[in-house]
């Protein structure tokens, strides 16, 4: 993970648990026990991904047992009573699935995410047959990188890039994510765009600068901005 954006297949799980279109309500239970997990995709033919089966999609089973909702209940919750009375995972996916390619960016896949309010995408090639998966907590492992790794990509990418050219001399360090680039700068314009390169590097929390910049002409000591002493203020001798 020595790159940045990162996509997709470098976080995605390759090995996926799936179901069939015919899978039975107790089938898909079993599954989801057995292995851990919240959702399964959905299969058909080859691989091909027609749909997703949660947690979600189960419970109506359960909440309405025993007892018949309301007509309005009915109608407000068309999609859970429908479900209740299923018995196949073709019948309790939600289709179409969202999904996400694998060379999509991580950014991408959680404004994905979070548009859908999914925790999790089945990963899919260009014909939608199923690669991998890829969950928030997936998302979440470029914060793993280490501070070390940080500091280098920056230097690498970002410091030797921009400021080389103006012949700034920056360090930097990272802590617990959040970077410092601290040192003298000629041109501080270069701040604004040092500050979003380097919060678009993967793992980066924050960054923060503890900078010098030159002294404003206005700001010269007295001594060197004052005539001399004796001397005419105007100049003439």
């Amino acid at each position: 993970m020595g790159r940045t954006p990162h996509i997709v297949s470098d976080v995605m799980t390759q090995t996926v648990v799936a179901v069939g279109r015919d899978a039975r309500f107790k089938e898909i239970v079993e599954t989801m026990a057995q292995w851990k997990v919240s959702a399964l995709p959905v299969l058909e033919g080859e691989g091909r991904v027609i749909g997703v089966v949660s947690e979600a999609d189960l419970l109506p089973k359960e909440e309405y047992r025993g007892s018949d909702p309301e007509r309005l209940e009915q109608l407000r919750r068309l999609d859970d009573t429908r479900k209740a009375g299923a018995l196949t995972a073709g019948e309790l996916m939600t289709t179409p699935a969202f999904t996400v390619h694998a060379g999509a960016t991580i950014a991408q896949a959680a404004r994905m995410m979070a548009h859908a309010s999914v925790k999790r995408l089945p990963v899919v090639d260009a014909a939608g047959m199923l690669q991998g998966i890829v969950s928030r907590a997936d998302l979440l492992k470029v914060f793993l990188r280490s501070d070390e790794e940080l500091a280098e990509e920056i230097r690498r990418d970002i410091i030797r890039h921009v400021f080389a050219v103006a012949h700034e001399d920056m360090q930097v360090t990272v802590e617990n994510g959040v970077a410092m680039l601290s040192g003298h700068m000629s041109n501080t314009s270069l701040i604004p765009l040092a500050a979003r390169l380097i919060r678009a590097v993967e793992g980066v929390v924050d960054v923060t600068f503890d900078v010098t910049g030159p002294t404003p002409v206005g700001a010269r000591s007295a001594h060197t901005s004052s005539p001399e002493a004796g001397a005419d203020p105007t100049g003439r001798a």
